[in-house]
């Protein structure tokens, strides 16, 4: 489905100055090469400004009439195809900007030629024109963006050329070319090739081939085959009857009366293998200790089947405007622009197809899928894909589509998206037409930067249109207006240069086109925002990225996007509003300046989504450094009441909720705990009760529970024992009182949230360090009592040698220095030996000398009673296993 916007991504238009009417044209660089009709040959040469102006370079002549032409951004270079006495030729023009300045020396040259010094030294002011001679007529060309290398399709082949940078002498460089590989295409006329970073696409009038040249190692003894078959099954995919004998020529005969259409087909990935198009690689370069060896992997084959109508066989079904579109990592996270300009990485590819009346569009980097289908209005003739558009021109109109390029490549680059962290607007997202701009028959379509290069021509019948005489006039003079228009020759043509608008000024239109929507059609609000923030993603994706005049604005307006992104998500009831999160996120904003935006700062009761509930319920839930002030604290208590009552308790213990009012929130929690009670509600309860110094009020709601009970609130809501603040466990004021006043249940709760996973040990050694106000070096006893507690109930062997490792070193140490414990221990020595199966009996004699010892032993006696039992523990379990207690 395309949906149809109004907007204006085409800003002003200039006309090319052109000397004679354009045959083709291309862009490269900074420049556009005009060449002109058969009769001329000539190639026109103009330098392209801001806002679009041209500015004539100058031009030079090609040795015969251009068919095709293409320039390499790497290399600089410009090829053509060229016919001269109905014989076809491939030429490469190197160091044209010499002739387009008015030097009038040419070098014609073949094609790894060797140049001698004494002829080189001429190359540095003048032309070269490289014969590049084949041995069947050149049909298609295409230029590699990556590297520079030239693909040129033949009849039942492909020929590749790689582009060398030949040191003559010191300060004198020469580009050449090498044919370095021929693929052998069984049965392949190829109408149109496209070629990047060794990918390869193919189009004949209805069918569509994508390849992989992948490298591969050179064999153990050093030898490689310089020929590579891929063959592929003998069963055809669309039924075919093979040809196997004459006795078929009759029935050849007859069926000659009928047309054939072959079965639409697609096979992506390893499936294209089934395509019966079988691929012969053959490497016609010198072999080298640097050669590369190749294979073929197949990405993608597709058949389709020619337009029938009731009216008859459509014959202008062909496929045309196949393209491969890079797109390179994002230069955000990288610091140095010259490293972003000199090591690209390649993150994606994508490749476009089209037939008259759709679009195809293929991401074929790890994964090959369909990402996008575009519907045209009416039959198309050309198309060019950008990262940020589709321009397809038809008889009467220059379309402005919008693609997903961004979206399917951000998604391969940051694997934070699609969770709570990151968002990006799904692939899938229906594509939309921008702009449909008028037009008298355009012909010809080229993209450069931000500008668009349009040819137009009008048919003998649009001139004639408009210059039809009105009814007042005489039909004698009409018949004379008609003669001659008929005997004269007009041009009818014109060569524009249009400019897209920056990125800003159209993402600022398609917000504000935007909020006609906002409260009508909920869909279709949510779709131009995400429209707007595909756009302005894609060129923060620019390698240029950080060049760009425009970088601060592009990151205000992302970080805008994604704000009102999370507004829809948040506003809207939607299937997708858990989007509200990682989108704010995003964004940069404070949970404050979202409640701003959304909540209205009257006391009136509003209707809050779930997208905003879902945002706020995560956002308390994280240990944040933002706290609220006590008006926005007593709003969102007010929120949760009447949307989520049930999590009222947790985002009370929020620290983001620091600043709330006690009173008011106990009242909250009294009206829930009437409806659904909960041991959370109860902790909290008396959490806010020592907030307000209302002691009574904390006994009675610590009283109303057990101790187990009060346990399994803590591991409900480990927040209320203890906060993170930058990562580092901190006690709370209501773990502060437990401390001193019921040290058992702090212990207790601790426990079992370490054997919950909601505590790790290191976390909670720091934990009762603080609490206690030990230094690093000083293991406090409530902290012995927490390592003794766990040795009876955890099971994790791991965690019971490292705390028997711990309580013993620590008796040793208080012993060997004659510390007392700073408080009084939980349990005694026998406590432990009759809960605990990791401290055993102590035997009699070692009680014996220990009752006769000296008398200032007397008050480490605990100490070296634990210390007896754990060693004899430890002796007997390593020896003779665990003890026999029964």
């Amino acid at each position: 489905m395309v949906q149809l916007y109004n907007l204006h991504p085409f800003g002003s238009q200039r006309v090319v100055p052109c000397k004679q009417e354009p045959a083709h044209f291309c862009c490269g660089q900074d420049v556009l090469f005009v060449a002109s009709t058969a009769a001329s040959c000539r190639v026109e040469v103009f330098a392209v400004r801001e806002q679009g102006r041209c500015e004539a370079l100058g031009s030079f002549a090609t040795l015969g009439a251009v068919l095709r032409m293409a320039h390499s951004s790497a290399g600089d270079y410009l090829v053509t195809i060229e016919e001269k006495n109905k014989t076809t030729f491939l030429r490469a023009y190197m160091n044209w900007r010499c002739m387009s300045a008015g030097s009038s020396r040419v070098c014609v040259r073949m094609v790894g030629h060797k140049m001698e010094e004494s002829y080189s030294e001429t190359l540095r002011d003048q032309m070269s024109v490289v014969e590049m001679p084949l041995s069947d007529p050149p049909l298609c060309i295409s230029c590699c963006s990556v590297n520079g290398d030239l693909l040129v399709g033949c009849k039942n082949k492909l020929v590749m050329f790689c582009l060398k940078y030949r040191v003559i002498k010191q300060n004198l460089t020469v580009l050449d070319f090498e044919r370095s590989l021929i693929l052998h295409v069984d049965n392949l006329i190829p109408a149109e090739v496209a070629f990047c970073a060794r990918h390869i696409a193919i189009t004949t009038e209805l069918d569509v081939l994508i390849l992989k040249l992948e490298l591969v190692q050179q064999s153990a003894d050093g030898t490689q085959q310089c020929a590579q078959r891929v063959s592929a099954p003998e069963k055809a995919v669309d039924g075919g009857v093979k040809d196997e004998s004459p006795s078929t020529h009759p029935l050849q005969l007859e069926l000659d009366e009928f047309i054939i259409c072959q079965k639409p087909v697609e096979l992506l990935g390893e499936e294209s293998k089934l395509c019966e198009i079988p691929v012969t690689l053959e490497s016609t370069e010198l072999p080298t200790e640097d050669t590369k060896h190749f294979q073929v992997q197949y990405l993608l084959f597709r058949r389709f089947a020619p337009d029938q109508s009731p009216f008859g066989f459509c014959e202008e079904t062909k496929l045309h405007s196949i393209q491969l579109l890079p797109v390179y990592q994002t230069g955000i996270s990288s610091t140095a622009c010259e490293e972003i300009e000199n090591k690209r990485k390649l993150l994606s590819l994508f490749c476009f197809f089209s037939l008259p009346h759709v679009g195809y569009l293929y991401s074929i980097g790890k994964l090959v899928e369909l990402i996008s289908t575009y519907q045209y209005s009416e039959k198309s003739e050309q198309a060019v894909l950008t990262p940020q558009f589709l321009h397809v021109i038809t008889s009467q109109n220059l379309q402005c589509f919008t693609v997903r390029c961004s979206a399917a490549a951000a998604r391969g680059e940051d694997p934070y998206i699609d969770t709570t962290v990151k968002a990006c607007p799904p692939v899938t997202l229906d594509v939309c037409t921008l702009r449909m701009q008028l037009f008298i028959g355009p012909r010809a379509i080229c993209h450069f930067k931000n500008h668009i290069i349009l040819l137009t021509k009008a048919d003998t019948e649009d001139i004639t249109e408009r210059r039809k005489p009105t009814r007042r006039m005489l039909s004698r003079k009409a018949d004379s207006i008609k003669s001659r228009t008929n005997s004269e020759s007009e041009p009818g043509w014109n060569l524009y240069i249009i400019n897209t608008v920056s990125t800003i000024q159209l993402y600022r239109e398609m917000v504000d086109y935007s909020r006609t929507y906002e409260n009508v059609k909920t869909e279709s609000c949510i779709h131009l925002l995400s429209e707007a923030h595909l756009l302005v993603r894609a060129a923060i994706m620019d390698p240029h990225f950080l060049k760009s005049d425009e970088k601060e604005d592009l990151l205000r307006a992302f970080r805008e996007s994604c704000a009102f992104l999370g507004d829809c998500y948040s506003r809207f009831d939607t299937k997708d509003y858990h989007l509200a999160l990682p989108y704010y996120r995003m964004s940069g904003l404070s949970m404050t300046e979202v409640l701003k935006r959304l909540v209205s700062e009257r006391d009136e009761i509003q209707t809050y989504e779930r997208g905003f509930i879902f945002y706020l319920t995560h956002s308390l839930s994280e240990d944040s450094n933002e706290e609220l002030s006590k008006e926005s604290g007593n709003k969102v208590l007010q929120i949760f009441y009447h949307t989520d009552p049930v999590q009222l308790p947790h985002i009370l213990c929020s620290p983001s909720m620091r600043n709330i009012c006690p009173l008011t929130a106990v009242k909250y929690l009294q009206k829930v705990e009437k409806v659904m009670p909960s041991v959370v509600l109860t902790l909290t309860k008396a959490f806010l009760a020592l907030k307000m110094g209302d002691l009574t009020m904390y006994e009675h709601e610590m009283d109303s529970c057990k101790e187990t009970t009060l346990v399994c609130g803590f591991i409900g809501q480990p927040r209320l024992l203890q906060q993170r603040k930058e990562g580092i466990v901190t006690p709370t004021e209501f773990a502060v009182h437990l401390k001193e006043m019921q040290p058992g249940l702090l212990v207790a709760a601790t426990v079992a949230l370490h054997e919950n996973s909601k505590i790790e040990l290191e976390e909670a050694d720091t934990f009762f360090k603080m609490l206690c106000n030990s230094s690093e070096n000083t293991v406090p006893q409530l902290l012995m009592d927490f390592w003794e507690a766990l040795l009876v109930v955890s099971s994790k062997e791991d965690i019971l040698q490292e705390l028997l490792l711990r309580v013993t070193s620590q008796y040793v140490r208080r012993i060997s220095r004659k510390q007392l414990p700073d408080t009084k221990p939980l349990k005694t020595t026998e406590d432990l030996i009759n809960s605990c199966s990791h401290f055993g009996f102590i035997v009699p004699w070692v009680s014996s000398i220990m009752s006769v010892g000296c008398s200032c032993d007397k008050d480490y006696h605990e100490d070296i009673s634990r210390l007896q039992s754990v060693n004899q523990y430890s002796f007997s379990s390593a020896c003779f296993g665990a003890p026999d207690r029964g």
